[in-house]
């Protein structure tokens, strides 16, 4: 069984009105424990309306999310219940802080989930290890941090509710090109480590390509692609149609392939690209 199950998914917005757009339109999947999942698409695609439905902050207009089994709208005064299981973290979470210390805007998820004094502070502890801030950050106003441990005191102030499934919204955006590495180094090894499910919302395809193993393709409402990153990445004239593009290593080695060169279409990082070529370079004696 799967760990969550979605089924002609629909979301309507001011439906029956001169304003009714229709944001996500029969979307059907099904995401396995332990998956690594991203989902990208144009401005527009019905991205953030689609995980905002997966945690129940907002209602189908149609369709049902199953979560182990049970439609998480089945006992809709409960629905709270399913964000502690399922943890979206916002774009730009950073302002979302509000308490007065690092340690308590951690601790606020965990402790309305009727936690032992004990058990809330060992997962602050956890949740602020996992996204390296260190202990004398903790007792400091979340509004003297810097931008990017910001950011990462509001991630883990999800990752310390334990969520099944953890969705982050586009959780780079804004930052430079270091510490956009260091965070979603440090969401791949929370992934590694803890087993979690986690879906990443991202306009960056060499994000995506870095991390996840599968990818869901959002296109005008529709849920137009959802197979492994090579499958998806070698579609790269598909995915042009829909406004996006190959991840630029991707791109290059194709490029490659089509002057002739017997390189592995859809190679993702480079990384694979540098073993790929230097391999090609040793056969053809230039090495």
């Amino acid at each position: 069984m799967s760990l969550l199950s979605v089924k002609d998914l629909s979301y309507i917005y001011s439906k029956d009105t001169p304003f009714q757009h229709t944001a996500v339109d029969q979307v059907s999947f099904d995401v396995e424990r332990g998956d690594f999942i991203g989902i990208i698409g144009h401005t527009g695609s019905g991205k953030s309306t689609l995980v905002q439905m997966l945690n129940g902050l907002l209602k189908p207009s149609v369709g049902t999310i199953t979560l182990d089994g049970v439609n998480i709208w089945d006992k809709p005064k409960e629905i709270r219940k399913i964000r502690f299981k399922v943890g979206l973290v916002f774009q730009y979470p950073e302002y979302q802080l509000f308490e007065e210390t690092v340690e308590k805007d951690i601790s606020f998820g965990p402790g309305n989930m009727g936690l032992s004094e004990d058990e809330i502070k060992e997962r602050v502890k956890n949740a602020a290890k996992f996204v390296d801030l260190k202990d004398d950050l903790l007792p400091k106003s979340p509004f003297d941090l810097s931008g990017g441990e910001k950011r990462r005191a509001a991630i883990a102030g999800v990752i310390a509710m334990d969520p099944d499934i953890l969705i982050l919204d586009e959780p780079c955006a804004g930052l430079d090109p270091l510490g956009r590495d260091i965070l979603l180094t440090q969401i791949y090894q929370y992934h590694k480590e803890r087993g979690n499910t986690v879906l990443l919302v991202s306009h960056s395809m060499e994000d995506v390509a870095s991390v996840c193993d599968k990818v869901m393709v959002m296109n005008h409402s529709h849920l137009e692609m959802y197979d492994t990153c090579e499958k998806v990445f070698s579609q790269g004239e598909k995915l042009a149609t829909m406004g996006l593009r190959l991840p630029q290593i991707t791109s290059i080695v194709d490029s490659l392939i089509d002057m002739g060169v017997p390189l592995i279409k859809g190679t993702l990082t480079v990384e694979n690209a540098v073993l790929s070529i230097t391999e090609y370079l040793k056969k053809e004696g230039r090495l």
